[in-house]
């Protein structure tokens, strides 16, 4: 039984969500609203994670070394919040096993090297490996619930792994600030991008509510995934 997996992002009205970009067009709305879904895990992807994780002291091109090659998970510490981060070939290095007040815990395939596990426990990081190649993310949300006991799990970010969520069928709720500015750049990460479907149908929601965020020019918009 795995979490109820939402995703919250803000986000241009063209759908872009380049930080900086997003910076210059809202405020602390993104926090106050993720603060409104209660005690949560919050998840992000490693692109996401290096530029805003404090606990990332830098992103290395990979380890020497053998592999793990086979499905491995090491809960550091007990907690009932996770800062978890998707990091599928364990190129993050940390300085601490802390986030935003939280544990760390990195999710990454089977694939990853054995000196970077090692590293992972000096500094008192949890983990679960799973998937040969990529992340198994039905089974690696299924250990977030049942070695974890992770209730709900919120994706922060970025494109990437939302996309990577949405095509595995694993997110219940979009939960969207759109904020009052265009990007319109080329090249820019949208909402959701990297889905590998072939079909032009796109992903269809259900509308559950809209609220103007008082004090700003952001909607809140959320949606039930079908």
């Amino acid at each position: 039984m795995r979490p109820y997996i939402i995703c919250h992002m803000v986000a241009s009205i063209d759908g872009r969500i380049d930080c900086p970009m997003v910076a210059q067009i809202s405020g602390e709305e993104y926090y106050t609203t993720l603060e409104s879904f209660g005690s949560s895990s919050k998840l992000s992807g490693r692109v996401t994670a290096a530029l805003e994780c404090t606990a990332v002291k830098e992103e290395i091109s990979g380890y020497a070394g053998a592999r793990l090659g086979k499905e491995s998970v090491h809960k550091a510490v007990e907690s009932g919040e996770y800062t978890v981060i998707v990091d599928t070939h364990g190129r993050l290095q940390m300085a601490s096993g802390e986030a935003d007040g939280h544990p760390l815990l990195v999710v990454m395939s089977e694939n990853v090297p054995e000196p970077h596990l090692e590293m992972l426990r000096k500094n008192n990081v949890s983990w679960i490996a799973t998937g040969k190649e990529r992340i198994d993310l039905h089974r690696a949300t299924d250990i977030l619930s049942e070695q974890f006991d992770v209730k709900r799990l919120i994706i922060v970010g970025g494109g990437n792994i939302n996309g990577g969520f949405l095509e595995a069928g694993l997110i219940d709720e979009v939960s969207l600030l759109l904020a009052s500015g265009i990007d319109g750049r080329k090249g820019q990460t949208a909402l959701f991008d990297g889905c590998t479907w072939k079909s032009e149908a796109p992903y269809h929601l259900k509308l559950q509510s809209v609220e103007r965020i008082a004090g700003t020019e952001t909607v809140w918009i959320r949606y039930r995934c079908k």
